[in-house]
């Protein structure tokens, strides 16, 4: 099968097309031909090494964390699937590598796709969907006249996160330039800060929680605009001691993370709030549940760009410049 492959971590490394094995599957997995992926920021990410610590992958390495497609094959105590349906996934971090003609997966992670999209939009959804479902429902318990902040709500994530904040009951706030601001506005935020001429700490107060996309001293400053016991969930920060136990990194990491998140952890206490380093799993109920949201018209995906296979080295650079609206996909079939 046709793959887009890294041969070792770095900035400047390039994607490369090769051959690879169609991948075996167990007796839990289903055999997926692959027909759109969508690129996400923790592809830049793993490509130059940064969460190294947290995962170990080998070389030669298929890049890609969602997808859609259909099924081919089914493993023997597969009772959910069958040769033939629509899918759309994360598979777990394990088993990445869906810029790929097939990939294995077990069934676990994988629901049928909404039937009111296309393979591409589809595609969209498993990543950003899944994490922010898991922020709002597991982490914050977002409640119907609650307030939250999402940061970069015209980006891949920002755009669901605000759907399913508003869907959820929540006052939603956002930052977006002025490119950004019609898009964001259709999506329902309630409030928009132009991050180019405002400062969003100087605006706001007494909020809820935070859903931080951009870590760095975005999320720094974010501490400021929470109200007494409120949360802050961050897929871009650093992870703290609090999630080396919760994943049972072992003592040894959960100590590096403690030395490299005491700035975070000074500012939570200082400002009587929690912060929460998440690292969303693949769940396929949960995508059943999103795939409901979307069939009924609540949520819809929001792509900016398609590129085709070859092109998914491009398409990566274009993702890693910031200015994408919405999700940039990969074309497959």
């Amino acid at each position: 099968m046709k793959a887009m492959v890294i041969e070792k971590y770095g900035k400047n490394v390039p994607l490369m097309m090769t051959e690879r094995p169609t991948p075996d599957i167990g007796e839990h997995d289903v055999l997926v031909e692959i027909h759109a992926a969508s690129l996400n920021p923790i592809d830049f990410k793993i490509k130059e090494g940064k969460v190294k610590l947290l995962l170990n992958y080998k070389f030669p390495l298929i890049l890609g964390n969602d997808f859609s497609g259909v099924v081919v094959k089914v493993g023997e105590r597969v009772n959910n699937f069958k040769p033939g349906d629509e899918v759309y996934g994360r598979p777990r971090k394990s088993r990445i590598g869906t810029l790929a003609e097939y990939i294995a997966v077990h069934e676990e992670d994988i629901s049928l796709k909404p039937q009111n999209l296309n393979f591409e939009e589809a595609a969209s959804i498993p990543l950003v969907g899944l994490t922010t479902y898991q922020a709002f429902t597991d982490i914050l318990n977002l409640q119907k006249g609650q307030k939250i902040m999402i940061h970069a709500g015209a980006g891949g994530v920002g755009t669901f996160a605000i759907q399913l904040a508003k869907l959820m009951g929540a006052f939603v706030a956002t930052t977006a330039s002025d490119k950004g601001y019609e898009l964001v506005k259709s999506l329902g935020a309630d409030l928009i800060i132009n991050y180019r001429k405002e400062n969003f700490e100087e605006l706001l107060t007494g909020y809820d929680a935070v859903y931080d996309t951009l870590g760095g001293a975005v999320l720094e400053k974010s501490f400021q605009i929470l109200k007494p016991n409120g949360q802050i969930v961050s897929i871009s920060g650093v992870p703290n001691a609090a999630f080396g136990k919760e994943e049972q990194l072992g003592w040894m990491k959960t100590a590096v993370l403690s030395i490299v998140s005491r700035k975070i952890t000074a500012l939570e206490k200082k400002s009587q709030t929690r912060y929460h380093y998440l690292f969303m799993k693949p769940n396929g109920a949960q995508l059943k549940i999103l795939k409901e949201f979307i069939e009924v018209g609540h949520i819809r995906p929001v792509i900016d760009k398609v590129y085709n296979l070859k092109d998914a080295g491009q398409a990566l650079h274009y993702l890693e410049g910031g200015s994408a609206k919405g999700k940039v996909v990969i074309r497959i079939k």
